[in-house]
Formats: structure tokens, sequence, C-alpha cells
């Protein structure tokens, strides 16, 4: 079967987007996901997201990481989605979807010169958990966060590789993040679980780095102003004594192409 597909990045997080609300791509075939993932054998991308129906919503979002499984909330990919669903439903820029962790909401904030900026709700946060000097939170997926004093001469593949494959975390994976704060905003670098390298961003990674630096009492913006390798991207929140609520992610998400495949 001929599919039509979108490659989308969002801050370098890149993915393919297909529209497939007639259900006609087969979400269980792991090894096909991973081969249209696959930078030298098929499109190449950090994941694949579906756009289905979903009854009483604008749409539903099923994302599957370069593995070939499904994920957890992609922060990026939800961005990347938004601007999809913008482009599919023309007029429509604010949008109620369902992800992998519940109910999200999106919208369009404006354009730029490649693509729009978006807007995403992100799931509250309830709880940040010390792991030895550390920490680890859930963003929609789970995150490790460790403080460094130069992000940049981090190995991120291989010290972010042995913290994901290390005991506490071997079954079910984690993504580790390495935040390097600059006063008023941080840098972030991420190892992504089902990528199972770094990645050039990580939205619900740059998520989880922002609450810990403000968590934590490292800076107190809001927004936290958040650099990755990819760009720049904003992290907005309420906070109060039951966590952290009105989460809010947003940064600038791109067609960069599209085209026919054969599956």
């Amino acid at each position: 079967m001929t599919f039509q597909f979108y490659k989308y990045q969002a801050t370098g997080n890149d993915f393919i987007l297909i529209d497939d609300r007639e259900k006609h791509f087969d979400a269980t075939n792991s090894s096909l996901i991973r081969r249209l993932c696959n930078r030298r054998f098929g499109i190449g991308a950090d994941g694949l997201i579906l756009l289905r129906n979903e009854a009483g919503l604008d749409f539903c979002m099923l994302y599957f990481n370069a593995d070939g499984y499904e994920g957890s909330m992609c922060g990026n990919g939800g961005r990347c989605v938004t601007a999809f669903a913008h482009r599919l439903f023309p007029g429509k820029t604010e949008f109620t979807f369902l992800a992998y962790d519940g109910l999200h909401k999106s919208s369009i904030r404006g354009t730029t010169d490649l693509g729009h900026v978006v807007q995403l709700s992100m799931q509250a946060v309830s709880a940040i958990d010390a792991f030895d000097n550390d920490f680890l939170l859930d963003t929609g997926s789970p995150h490790y966060v460790r403080f460094v004093d130069d992000a940049a001469t981090i190995d991120v593949a291989a010290e972010g590789r042995r913290i994901r494959n290390s005991e506490a975390f071997l079954r079910d994976g984690v993504n580790v993040n390495f935040v390097e704060l600059h006063g008023d905003s941080i840098t972030v670098r991420t190892y992504e679980r089902g990528v199972e390298e770094e990645t050039l961003s990580c939205g619900t990674g740059v998520t989880a780095s922002a609450l810990v630096a403000v968590y934590s009492e490292r800076m107190e913006n809001n927004p936290v102003r958040v650099f990755t390798r990819g760009g720049e991207l904003n992290v907005a929140f309420e906070r109060d004594s039951s966590g952290y609520s009105d989460v809010t992610l947003t940064g600038e998400a791109v067609c960069v192409f599209s085209g026919m495949i054969e599956c």
C-alpha cells in the first residue's frame, strides 16, 4: 500500500507524520516503523506519529519511537502533530487531542519563516523525587535530570546509555537529561529511550528539566527559557503546594518535506 507522509521537525526532534484517520496503516508492524525511521534505509526520523480520529476530540496522536514500538508522550511530537493538524483542518488553530498520557490542548500561536509557533499543554506534575544527587519525575514520559557544569563536554550517548541501562531503570527505561544553568535560562541535552541515542531536543525532557531547575531553587524564572542543540523552547507553569499545573511547552514546528512511500 502507498502512503503519503510528511516529515516534521521541532527543535531538531524529527518525526514522520501520517494521516491515518481511515486506519490503513498497520500500527502493529514494528519492523516497518523501524525501517521508515531508519536514516539510511528509510525516511529517517526519531519517531513516527499517526493522526487518527477520536470521538469527541479533534484527533488522537499515536506515537512510535524509532525502535518501532509505541512510546509514551512526546512533547515535540505533540507540537509537530498540532502543526500537521493545522494543515489537515485549514483555519483551525486550537486543538484538543488524546495522547499516550491523556488529553492535551494545543494551539498555533504564530508563524515563523519556516513554520509555526506551537504551544502544547503538558501533564501536571505532582512529584519530583531525589535519586542520589539527581532527580526523577514524569512529564508524560519518565525523566532523569542531572545538573552539570558544562553540558557541551558531556558524552551524552555514553553516560545517558549507562544510566538508562542501569539496574534501577533497565526494565522500563528512562530518558536522561543533562542540564546546565545560565542564570535566567538552561541548556538541556537528552538521551532518549526508544531512540537509544542523544536527540537534538526532547520536549518532555525540556519540560522536566525546567521544572526541576525551579523545584531545586536553582532558578526562579517563569517561563523558563531552554536551549537545546536543535533550538529554543519555553516552559511555563503554575506552582502551588500540590505541584506544577497548567504546564505549557512552546516552540517552533516545521514541515521539512513530504512524499509517497510504498509499504
